[in-house]
């Protein structure tokens, strides 16, 4: 239920306080919004008198936030976007039926962005804006309606679908493997390793599934997977990758087997959303199409 009707300022107001308070100025402000100076002042003295809080202090020819006006800023601003990111999306799709998904980078690329078309195909009207995130959000502060997710299950009050299990391989560049005669996994224990920031301690575990004895295990570091299969192919060390998002290079020889060992299983993806969502038309039909979508390809050798 919305609150009274006197605690809901006019955007007018809300869009001159929100401009002066991002550009420090009246007159810039003036300037974005096409009015003049006094028009901007009247509607922030209007906001001020409907809150009854002096949100700016008057230094001269300069403005400054007050605390209150600070923290009142920032919720605006972040109001304000998401009114018109739902305005961007409704014009993009005037039918409706938009699905907001988060994804993996790497796996949103390379796995669901080639796919994603036959969804689209599926289901004419719908649409799907995907949006990269690395870490679990808050769903009840923010837009998206649900997010592909990697790991264990770290989103409070959030429903899991689980979609699959994950594999790595050890991989490294053709000209590498020969520089340092790679061959058993143990081989991987003298040169360089690269790391994934997200997944510090993905070496050991490779390690410790191989039963190798191993110290402190160093080396670059970063902080997506498409930087470190590009650096792996570059020659400047081995990476452990999820097996399916990189067949691509597999079959090129632009990265080849590290070592002989398997791939290992790590963790699994699943798709992430709040319960009272899950009856959401496009959250519905696009759960319903990345499972048929994977069983269809058979459970694949592994994720990222």
């Amino acid at each position: 239920m919305l609150p009274p009707r006197r605690f809901l300022p006019s955007f007018s107001l809300l869009s001159a306080f929100e401009a002066a308070a991002r550009t420090g100025s009246i007159t810039a402000a003036a300037n974005e919004l096409g009015l003049t100076q006094s028009a901007v002042s009247r509607q922030i003295a209007a906001l001020e008198a409907q809150l009854g809080v002096a949100l700016f202090r008057r230094e001269r020819q300069t403005i400054r936030l007050t605390l209150a006006g600070d923290g009142y800023a920032r919720e605006i601003r972040e109001a304000l976007r998401r009114i018109s990111n739902a305005s961007l999306t409704l014009r993009a799709n005037p039918q409706g039926g938009t699905l907001n998904l988060a994804v993996l980078p790497f796996f949103g690329s390379r796995w669901l962005a080639p796919r994603i078309g036959r969804f689209l195909a599926a289901h004419p009207g719908m649409a799907v804006n995907l949006v990269t995130r690395l870490e679990p959000f808050d769903f009840r502060f923010d837009t998206l309606d649900a997010a592909i997710h990697f790991g264990p299950a770290r989103w409070p009050g959030a429903e899991l679908t689980f979609l699959m299990q994950e594999k790595v391989v050890a991989v490294c560049s053709r000209e590498f493997r020969e520089r340092y005669g790679l061959a058993a996994p143990a081989d991987l224990l003298n040169v360089p390793l690269l790391h994934l920031s997200s997944r510090p301690d993905a070496w050991e575990n490779w390690f410790s599934e191989q039963k190798i004895a191993f110290d402190a295990l160093h080396g670059m570091l970063f902080d997506q997977f498409a930087a470190i299969a590009e650096a792996a192919a570059a020659g400047l060390g081995a990476a452990l990758l999820p097996r399916f998002l990189i067949d691509r290079e597999l079959a090129d020889g632009t990265l080849v087997p590290a070592s002989n060992a398997p791939a290992v299983a790590t963790s699994g993806y699943h798709l992430a959303y709040l319960p009272d969502r899950a009856t959401y038309p496009p959250l519905a039909a696009f759960k319903t199409w990345i499972l048929e979508e994977i069983a269809k390809e058979g459970a694949p050798p592994s994720g990222a």
